[in-house]
């Protein structure tokens, strides 16, 4: 890794596959697309800095005004951009229309064809071709001299139509659950950025996919509140005008009390009819600022944010009378469902958190306007380690809705500990929700059709802030560019990325091969060292770093394990709180039964006894001591081979990620003692193989 900064888009200038170019390269003819476009005018950039980052060279760029239809346009060599209409008259392509956003790489002879449906899909075929030029080059694998790594036959599209990242950015500068510095958007209560390091930002962003970013927290607080006004829209228009060029679109977060706080209004109850149309202005105002604004983003009913419910509304009635508003300049509403009691009493065993969005949105199914877009969190509970996936996924039928993730490591380790996410968004995505034919999450993303469980996208929230290296810990570039890829095409294997972002970001050979490795064990270790087997929620309340095993036990939050000397855990299935009959019948049986139930769901699902037999033959809390041993030993030899790089990577990026690494070992330390030594002194069982534990 030469710079941090760059991240998978290194510098690199000196590049074996150079001598295997045609000298033909050094011109892009662009044909047909119209100079005011500002995505097809960026992929032309992109394609010359690019070529230039790679190279050390810029190539001449030609204009050609037929449209593809000038023979002359065929006798000439190079690189062609264009649209599939552009292009389907050159070289007899079979040009099918295909789909939004999708690309086309094709060589030709000695011709390199870059095209696809819409200056979009013409823009991510620029950046996968740039990509794939180093994944070639840095591949031993193959024999460049050959000329064959010259030859490209590639046809992709986007798996999500909404490919979205959230920004739980304050107004105030600082990041709610943010570990890699200030606010790139905002300071001291004002839009405040540097212009070239947003569009770095949204240069990466593109380079991986994503064409929808909300900039606010979802919590809008103070003068968060004002972005939807004259005061702050200019400033808001300023970032959509730098996203705008890599065909991401901008989304504003909105309090829920606006028609109160901003309207002066006296409710903000969404079928009143004066707050109907001072939605409906406010809504006018925005898009007089910013027209292709992307919608809104709301979380309402959530945590102590306002919503329908204080009105005797639901969720439908709110969302749609925003959705209303926004419909007539084409945008969204993105309505979060997070929404649960936050003020549960610890005693009241008939609640049940994970139960609460479920219960929430699935009756009122077919009742949100066509550009609502429901947000519900891949599991029920709280980006937790070990959450099944919620039960929503593949019962709505006539709800559009996208899946959420979290890039940031709020209950992953805070971007200190390190823990590589593709390994948990794959299994996610390999989910079998059992809800009739190809109903695996992956199989389930796409454009929605009503009568469908089709999921239109993801969005996640991000992981970046002000630190040069972007995300605190260089190692976490991989999952901001692993949910990108992943996202793209569900089908990927976490391996496949890790690969990737390694070659991309350090080049290919041992130090490649080591990262890689390291990655992908990373996450197993950190499952290893924190709350056993998905009970979740054993850690330091307010901050969610490090152990404090009941620190939420007798809390307001729903989120309990109810150990005891004999047993720990919360029975969801139909004969505890009845959580498991949310999903399909077959889904449920396998939950139901711990000797079918995953391993890493199990005391999701269970109450069970310390004494009861795991899959592999050992009791859970011989599980619970071995696991806890072993992730120490694992980050011990993660960071030994580690250690192992210091002679081949820059000082910087070295001693930045051997610093997390002893971190993460106190880590992982104070996690295996606090946890065996609280086991053992509730259970009064030692560990079978005598190691020590502090009674």
């Amino acid at each position: 890794m030469l710079r941090e900064y760059d991240c998978w888009l290194q510098n690199r200038k000196k590049n074996t596959f150079y001598d295997s170019l045609n000298p033909e390269f050094n011109a892009v003819y662009v044909i047909g697309m119209e100079s005011s476009d500002l995505i097809f005018n960026q992929a032309v950039e992109e394609l010359r800095t690019g070529l230039l980052r790679l190279f050390g060279f810029s190539p001449a760029i030609y204009p050609v005004k037929s449209g593809g239809n000038d023979k002359k346009a065929e006798e000439k060599k190079g690189i062609f951009l264009g649209t599939r209409e552009n292009l389907k008259n050159l070289f007899n392509l079979p040009m099918e229309k295909m789909a939004p956003s999708s690309f086309m790489i094709k060589s030709i002879d000695k011709n390199l064809i870059i095209t696809g449906e819409d200056a979009e899909g013409i823009l991510y075929g620029v950046f996968r071709f740039l990509f794939l030029v180093v994944l070639k080059t840095e591949n031993k694998s193959r024999d460049l001299s050959q000329g064959s790594s010259l030859e490209f036959d590639i046809r992709e599209e986007p798996s999500s139509p909404i490919r979205m990242i959230n920004h739980w950015d304050n107004i105030n500068g600082t990041i709610e659950r943010g570990y890699a510095g200030s606010s790139i958007f905002f300071k001291d209560d004002k839009i405040v950025y540097e212009k070239e390091r947003v569009k770095d930002y949204a240069r990466l962003l593109s380079s991986i996919g994503i064409n929808a970013l909300s900039f606010n927290n979802v919590n809008v607080r103070g003068a968060a509140r004002m972005l939807i006004t004259e005061e702050m829209l200019p400033d808001a228009a300023a970032i959509a005008a730098i996203f705008r060029p890599f065909g991401i679109k901008l989304f504003i977060s909105v309090n829920f009390n606006s028609p109160i706080i901003i309207g002066k209004l006296p409710v903000s109850d969404p079928l009143d009819p004066g707050v109907i149309e001072w939605w409906k202005n406010q809504t006018d105002l925005v898009y007089s600022y910013i027209p292709d604004l992307g919608g809104f983003l709301i979380k309402a009913d959530s945590e102590g944010q306002p919503g329908p419910f204080q009105y005797g509304r639901n969720h439908a009635d709110g969302a749609n009378t925003l959705a209303r508003a926004l419909k007539p300049h084409g945008g969204l509403i993105i309505w979060r469902c997070f929404v649960y009691n936050a003020a549960q009493d610890w005693r009241d065993r008939t609640q049940d958190r994970p139960k609460a969005a479920y219960d929430n949105f699935l009756p009122l199914d077919g009742s949100f306007d066509d550009n609502v877009i429901l947000q519900p969190k891949y599991g029920t509970l709280d980006f937790q380690v070990g959450e099944p996936v919620a039960p929503m996924f593949g019962a709505f039928k006539k709800t559009r809705h996208i899946m959420e993730l979290q890039i940031t490591q709020e209950y992953t380790g805070h971007q200190i500990d390190l823990c590589f996410l593709p390994t948990l968004w794959e299994g996610i995505m390999d989910f079998n929700t059992d809800r009739g034919p190809n109903s695996r999450i992956r199989e389930l993303v796409g454009n929605y059709r009503e009568g469908s469980s089709f999921i239109e996208g993801f969005a996640a929230v991000v992981n970046i802030g002000l630190d040069n290296n972007w995300t605190g810990h260089t190692l976490a570039q991989a999952n901001l560019y692993g949910y990108g890829r992943m996202i793209w095409d569900p089908s990927l294997k976490a391996s496949d990325i890790a690969r990737e972002w390694c070659l991309l970001s350090f080049g290919s050979g041992k130090t490649s091969e080591i990262i890689s490795a390291i990655l992908l064990k990373s996450y197993r270790t950190y499952e290893k060292y924190i709350a056993p087997f998905g009970v979740g929620f054993m850690v330091t309340p307010g901050s969610h770093y490090g152990p404090n095993i009941e620190g939420y036990e007798y809390s307001r939050w729903g989120t309990y394990h109810r150990a005891d000397t004999k047993a720990i855990g919360v029975d969801r299935t139909s004969s505890g709180t009845g959580y498991t009959d949310q999903y399909s019948p077959s889904v449920a049986a396998m939950f139901a039964n711990p000797s079918s139930c995953p391993d890493e769901n199990l005391l999701f699902i269970h109450r069970l006894p310390y004494d009861f037999i795991m899959k592999n033959g050992e009791s859970l809390l011989q599980n619970i001591y071995n696991t806890h041993f072993e992730g120490y030993d694992e980050v011990f030899a993660l960071m030994g081979e580690w250690k192992k790089l210091k002679d081949s990577l820059e000082e910087e990026v070295y001693n930045s990620v051997l610093s997390r690494f002893e971190r993460q070992l106190s880590n992982a330390r104070e996690w295996r003692d606090q946890i065996n030594t609280y086991f053992f002194r509730r259970s009064g069982i030692g560990d079978k193989k005598g190691r020590q534990i502090y009674g």
